[in-house]
């Protein structure tokens, strides 16, 4: 193993996507997998002894509820990353994943490039989405009105507070949730509002009226 390499453990309990993942990561010579698990109950005693850099989880396994799991290990290691890779892409799921701790969200599909993109992008600190989970989240839903996007009653809470110029750290204390928690909705918010940034975002929700 490179001393500069990144050191991942995949947790899934289908066997061909931990040989896929596996195999593939194994080309890339900057990431080591050091340990693989199909289920979270010897996860966590691994994690105590081994430095670990990237957990990939899936959702589902056959001992444990993978978000649950995700908000335990944060607990824990808030400095390891985890990313779930998950055949499920329900708006649900990914929005429960972030808001328990999760770095990011990948479906199956994603390729290597974009899975090794993402893995950096999540190092760096940020919450990271692959393209297809994106479209996802930035998808109309059935009560979206043409022309306007619709928000929910907390988007437009924390919409009102970042036109306010309050921090995420301030918001999330007004409205008692993570601070993480806000990082998502403001993602979300700069998506439906096609927004650049948080300058772009304050005058658009202004002259549309979206504030509280």
């Amino acid at each position: 193993m490179r001393k500069d390499s990144i050191r991942i453990v995949l947790v899934d309990d289908h066997p061909v996507v931990i040989q896929g993942l596996k195999t593939a990561l194994a080309e890339d010579g900057e990431f080591t997998i050091i340990e693989t698990f199909s289920s979270g109950s010897m996860l966590l005693p691994f994690l105590e002894f081994n430095p670990v850099d990237v957990i990939l989880l899936d959702i589902i396994l056959p001992d444990a509820n993978g978000i649950d799991l995700c908000l335990e290990i944060k607990r824990l290691y808030p400095d390891i990353v985890v990313l779930f890779l998950s055949n499920h892409a329900e708006r649900s799921f990914i929005m429960q994943a972030v808001q328990h701790g999760a770095n990011g969200y990948l479906l199956k599909n994603t390729s290597l490039s974009e899975l090794s993109f993402c893995i950096h992008q999540a190092l760096g600190g940020q919450v990271t989405f692959s393209d297809e989970v994106q479209k996802i989240m930035t998808r109309p839903t059935d009560n979206d009105v043409k022309g306007i996007p619709q928000l929910t009653k907390r988007e437009k809470e924390i919409l009102t507070l970042i036109v306010q110029e309050h921090t995420s750290q301030e918001i999330a204390e007004k409205l008692f949730i993570s601070q993480r928690t806000v990082e998502t909705h403001r993602f979300s918010l700069l998506q439906k509002l096609d927004a650049k940034n948080m300058v772009a975002l304050t005058k658009i929700a202004i002259q549309m009226g979206l504030t509280e």
